[in-house]
């Protein structure tokens, strides 16, 4: 029985809601094609004139990280495991933190465009042609996932056209980065977060009501071991404890708001360094209120489907699919909301993959076709359209490449998370240490990298087993058996997958490494990389004269970095500071332009981001 049969539909109000969402998001992008004249230099497509203020740009950043992966993924997680994934809300915070505080004031003093170009400046041009070259294949990989994988989750329980979906969602969001730049990515993710919080809202509200109150829900939850927030066992091998997700997961968060293009992009567009810092503080906010929304959500998930749950009991096939059944279920009553919640997914879809786009786009304009080539303004600026255009399409037939991958899908979510380790580790060996050199942050970056895919591709070739993840009780106790299509290999008071069972038949002939060093909870892959570059880095850079070198002043945190600036404070004088910092120039010996102060947008899980970019099941 498929689960659209067995709950209903989409109708034809569903499809306008949608719809609607695709023609608004590419009228945004017109106006700001056309808007004050319309754009005429790479700085103002690229940057939005680096005149963004510090709200529209959080609730950008806060639309990139509320991707289709965390409307699916995040409560089918709770759902499954419990609510301990709500502590991530100090890893947030931790994560802003270091971001605004050590990474923020460096990028924006150098007036960079590309993060990698800061490579360059602090190192040499092989480490920042190693980061670029590393960052465009993670991502274009990444970005064809984030289309196609909430589309086959959505198709196969609401029926919604598959391809249809990944080719609309594709072309409407290629033209609108095309079309109107970093300004049309940031207000259109404005706009989508709008809808992404009115179609969880929407769930949760009807859930709710059919419950009869909040306190049934947590009390469901509670006795079904659902709020399991507080697990303090150190064993690293454990997937989800409050080690791994406070520890791992900042290292893993912290390589994408705080290095990747995705993210820092955007706020470098901020007119000022204060706006910069307050988009990232005002963007928690965002970041804590999705997350308690998600928590929430799959609480509900569990309150509504206790005693028969449709991933046990072969309703529906993998448990991203849980969160479209419930919509269905519960909504099918209420022409067009189905679609709302369709919508929201897909905005999250749109958000990363805008980002993305117009990050890649910058990169390549900036690291590989501007030090090289001699291009007037103008031409840089249709260089720039040119690579949005092309990024697009590669992203659209990445998504149907993604279709033949199967069970690698998820192998490249966790590539996505081991390639951002080892680039945070050679950004703070940069950042945070003067004696680091070049050679340091080579050899730092080469052997960083192998560790993380060693670890990382091991995990994928031996699958972690039960007593790693423990999974909590699912029941089908409830459910109408003699009219649904049980699989044999569960029962009503455990969750055993064929995979499970076969996996723990095997467990003798699995080596030793298998159930130790590839059992690593997924979250401290990233961490792994960033040790190992930081450690290796640090100590061939010191076998090698690193102490010798002479930097110039700007390349590294400094005191005056450090301080804290509140809404409260003056900033006045350090605007002033700043404005002349971004006239510095390296080296008169640079061929590219390290003073640029274009700079352009991307989001990732993925995270990309990322997120969620590591360990969601698709």
């Amino acid at each position: 029985m498929s689960a659209s049969s067995a709950v209903g539909t989409f109708v034809v109000w569903d499809y306008v809601v949608f719809a609607g969402m695709l023609l608004i998001s590419a009228a945004i992008g017109i106006y700001y094609a056309i808007a004050d004249g319309g754009q005429k230099t790479s700085k103002d497509f690229l940057m939005g004139g680096r005149s963004m203020t510090a709200v529209p740009v959080a609730l950008s950043l806060t639309a990139s990280f509320m991707s289709a992966v965390t409307v699916l993924g995040t409560p089918s997680e709770v759902y499954r495991f419990g609510a301990m994934f709500g502590i991530f809300a100090i890893t947030y915070t931790c994560v802003v933190i270091i971001s605004a505080e050590i990474f923020l004031p460096v990028f924006y003093r150098l007036g960079i465009t590309s993060t990698y170009e800061y490579l360059e400046i602090r190192f040499n041009k092989v480490i920042r042609l190693c980061g670029t070259v590393m960052f465009i294949i993670q991502t274009i990989l990444y970005t064809g996932i984030v289309i196609y994988a909430p589309a086959l989750a959505l198709n196969q329980v609401t029926g919604f056209h598959l391809w249809g979906a990944v080719v609309s969602t594709g072309v409407v969001c290629t033209f609108y980065c095309t079309m109107g730049g970093l300004k049309a990515v940031v207000w259109t993710d404005v706009f989508q977060v709008g809808v992404m919080v009115a179609g969880f809202t929407s769930v949760v509200i009807r859930t709710v009501v059919v419950q009869g109150g909040i306190s049934p829900i947590l009390n469901d939850s509670y006795h079904g071991g659902r709020l399991n927030f507080w697990d303090f066992d150190p064993n690293p091998l454990r997937r989800h404890t409050f080690w791994t997700i406070v520890f791992g997961g900042t290292f893993t968060w912290t390589g994408i708001y705080g290095v990747n293009q995705a993210q820092v992009q955007r706020y470098i567009s901020c007119k000022t360094r204060f706006h910069a810092k307050m988009s990232l503080y005002v963007n928690l906010l965002g970041l804590w209120a999705i997350l308690a929304c998600a928590v929430f959500a799959g609480l509900c998930l569990y309150s509504v489907y206790k005693d028969c749950d449709p991933w046990t009991a072969n309703i529906v096939p993998a448990p991203d699919q849980l969160m479209p059944y419930l919509v269905l279920d519960l909504l099918r009553d209420f022409p067009g909301v189905p679609g709302l919640f369709v919508a929201c997914a897909y905005s999250g879809t749109l958000s990363t993959v805008s980002s993305s786009i117009n990050a890649l786009a910058a990169v390549t304009v900036e690291d590989l076709i501007k030090p090289y080539f001699n291009l007037s303004e103008r031409q840089l600026y249709w260089t720039s359209k040119g690579m949005s255009l092309l990024y697009g399409v590669l992203c659209i037939g990445m998504a149907a490449l993604a279709s033949l991958m199967g069970s690698l899908l998820q192998a490249a979510l966790s590539i996505f998370g081991m390639i951002g380790g080892p680039l945070l580790g050679l950004f703070a060996l940069g950042i945070l240490f003067p004696w680091a050199n070049p050679t340091g942050g080579l050899v730092g970056l080469v052997c960083g990298f192998a560790v993380s895919l060693w670890v990382g591709i091991g995990s994928q070739v031996y699958s972690v087993l039960p007593e790693s993840t423990r999974p909590l009780h699912l029941s089908t106790a409830g459910c109408n058996l003699s009219s649904l299509t049980v699989d044999s290999n569960w029962t009503a008071a455990t969750e055993m997958t064929p995979l499970t069972t076969t996996l723990l038949k095997e467990a003798a002939d699995r080596p030793y490494l298998a159930d130790h060093w590839y059992s690593l909870s997924y979250l401290y892959f990233s961490t792994v990389g960033t040790l190992v570059v930081l450690a290796v880095g640090l100590i061939v850079s010191l076998l090698t004269g690193g102490r010798k070198q002479h930097l110039e002043y700007g390349k590294t945190l400094v005191q005056e970095d450090l301080i804290f600036y509140s809404l409260f404070s003056s900033c006045k004088a350090n605007d002033e500071k700043q404005v002349e910092m971004l006239n510095w120039k390296p080296s008169p010996t640079k061929v590219s332009g390290t003073v640029n102060p274009v700079f352009s947008d991307i989001e990732l899980d993925l995270p990309e981001n990322k997120e969620k970019v590591n360990g969601v099941h698709i």
